[in-house]
This record gives C-alpha cells, sequence and structure tokens, in this order.
C-alpha cells in the first residue's frame, strides 16, 4: 500500500485523487491547499473534459494541510503528489526528496529549462523514485500509435500531425503568462513532448505564434525538421472563442496505412489500410489513469520510470522554449 499526500486541488490534483480513489493499492493520506473551501470539498474545480477533476476519494480521514511543506512533513507521506502552479515546482520537489519521499509531478516539469534541470539534479541526488506526469506517453490512442511507430507495423511515418486547442480555461494562473508560461508551455508542450518520445530531438523547430488572451504565446503552430526524417507538425493553443470546447487529435500517415485520432470521435481512433477503415479498440481509461498506474508499479517494485523521465521532460521544457524563440525572433532555430 502506497500512502500518498496530494499538495493543490484545482483541476489536476481532482483529476488524480479520482485515479486513486479507484486503486486498492493507495491510500490518500493526506491533501493541502491553500483555498479552505477546496480543502474541505466545499467547492471543486472543474476539468476541461470528460472524465477529468472527479476527485472521488473517500478524505474524511486525511489530515488536511493548508500549507504544503506541512504534508511534506507528515511522517505516514510517502509518495508526494505535486499539483502545484508550476512555478513553485522546484522548491516542492526537493523538500518532498530532501524528506525521503517519492515525488509526482504535474507538468510541465518546471516553467523555465534552467529550473527544470535542477529537479533534474535533485533527482539524480536522490534513490527515490520521481517522475513527471506527461500523460499523453500513457493515453491509450497515443500509447498505441508510440508502438506502431517503434514496430514499423505500418513502415515508415511519412507525415504527422498534432492538434491541441482549446478555450482559455480562465482564473488567475492561466491568466498570467509569467506564471503558467502561456499555452505553448501549460498546454502545447504535451504534443512537443509526444514528438519527441516517437521521433527523437528535431534537428531544428520553426513556429509561428501569438499571444491572446494573455500576454505570452496562446496559439502555435510548429514544423519540427528532422533531416530524412517525416514531416512533423503540430498546432497548439487555448485562444479560441468560449465555448469552443477541447479538440485532441493527430493525423499520422505511414507508409501503408493512415491513422486519425480524435478525442470527440465516436471512434477515437481509425485506422485507414489497404482501402478498409478500422476503428481500433483501445484499453479503457485515460492517461492519468494509466502513468499513476505506472508509477505505483515502479515504486512497488524499487525501479525509476523509463517511460518517462524527469531528464525527458526537462527536455522538452527546452524545445518549447526552442520554439518560443522561432516565433519572436521570425527565424528557424537550430537544436
Amino acid at each position: 500500500m502506497v500512502q500518498v499526500g496530494v499538495i493543490g486541488l484545482g483541476m489536476m490534483g481532482a483529476t488524480h485523487l479520482g485515479v486513486y480513489a479507484k486503486r486498492d493499492d493507495v491510500d490518500v493520506v493526506a491533501v493541502a491547499e491553500k483555498n479552505p473551501d477546496l480543502l474541505h470539498g466545499k467547492a471543486q474545480a472543474e476539468g476541461n473534459i470528460e472524465g477529468q477533476a472527479q476527485r472521488g476519494a473517500d478524505l474524511s480521514t486525511a489530515a488536511k494541510y493548508a500549507e504544503g511543506l506541512d504534508l511534506i512533513a507528515d511522517a505516514r507521506v510517502q509518495l508526494v503528489d505535486i499539483c502545484l502552479p508550476t512555478p513553485l515546482h522546484v522548491p516542492f520537489v526537493t523538500a518532498a526528496l530532501d524528506a525521503g519521499k517519492h515525488v509526482l509531478i504535474e507538468k510541465p516539469l518546471a516553467r523555465t529549462h534552467a529550473d527544470a534541470m535542477k529537479i533534474v539534479e535533485a533527482a539524480a541526488q536522490s534513490d527515490r523514485v520521481v517522475m513527471c506526469a506527461m500523460c499523453m506517453r500513457f493515453w491509450p490512442g497515443w500509447a498505441w500509435l508510440k508502438r506502431a511507430i517503434d514496430e514499423g507495423r505500418y513502415g515508415r511515418v511519412l507525415a504527422a500531425h498534432f492538434r491541441r486547442l482549446a478555450s482559455h480555461p480562465g482564473g488567475p494562473f492561466y491568466s498570467s503568462a509569467e506564471a503558467c508560461g502561456g499555452a505553448i508551455l501549460d498546454l502545447h508542450i504535451h504534443d512537443t513532448d509526444f514528438v519527441q518520445y516517437c521521433f527523437g530531438k528535431p534537428d531544428a523547430v520553426t513556429s509561428a505564434g501569438y499571444a491572446h488572451p494573455t500576454e505570452g504565446i496562446d496559439h502555435v503552430f510548429t514544423r519540427y525538421e528532422y533531416d530524412g526524417g517525416p514531416m512533423v507538425t503540430a498546432e497548439g493553443g487555448w485562444a479560441m472563442a468560449p465555448g469552443f470546447g477541447f479538440v485532441m487529435q493527430y493525423t499520422v500517415n505511414f507508409e501503408r496505412a493512415t491513422a486519425v485520432f480524435d478525442l470527440a470521435g465516436e471512434h477515437t481512433l481509425k485506422l485507414f489500410e489497404s482501402g478498409r477503415v478500422e476503428h481500433v479498440e483501445l484499453p479503457a481509461g485515460m492517461g492519468y489513469e494509466h502513468e499513476i498506474d505506472y508509477l505505483v508499479r515502479c515504486i512497488a517494485e524499487g525501479r525509476q520510470p523509463q517511460a518517462v523521465t524527469v531528464a525527458q521532460a526537462a527536455e522538452s521544457v527546452r524545445l518549447v522554449e526552442a520554439e518560443t524563440s522561432s516565433i519572436v525572433s521570425g527565424r528557424r532555430v537550430a537544436l
């Protein structure tokens, strides 16, 4: 039984609590949140897709702290789940590791690549299990794509396009580009990370984008250049008009097939091959369930995560910074 403490009960903290509530091998023994209404269940954060922010866990016996550092000091807590604003990741990760706790950190790993490297260094000096919650690596339709690419199941990838668009989520954190980094860091990084996961570090990026409604980059379109490799692009942002909803899609063209994923589709994953279309059956659940399942198994087996490492999560922050540089300069940025 892994005893968990969750710091931050916003959208992602509530989502993680919902996952823990379904498991019989974890026990949420403590939660921490500065907002007393969220802490005591009088209010609850909302998600932007169905299935998020379910909470669900029985917190009647869990210790409740206004300060995250008090939760970290709780001797019962073995795993600290950090769902705090991005600029707070470094101090809370280092405090948890100093206290001998395992750590799950919500994405992005940190506000800047320089800060992300502080977490990488702290994790390297610890024997605790540390993982960044890059949930797309575990999302069933996306995990299917990664396996198909690695196995060469349908030949080489010729082109791949990823698309993640939403209305602005609102609230003080997401309205401050200084805090959240704009959509390019907080939202688009999912696809930036998955591109690197599938195809490796690109040789260069060329990006276009604009700021709206924050002062950060809130809509981005990037071409990831691979010498002799596939054409890879991604579009992401939260600049769409209110009521637009949430779009999460990919289209990947292999030599012998085309895969199309659409979160809102009647069949989320369709495979076009040899003149036929197959509706691919996928495992149940979202990436959050599968990433936490993987983390709990890593803790039980005493091994560091390999499906996503903190070094890889830091590299994705670095790539987002290269995309930002390309937008600001109007030039291609070599990596």
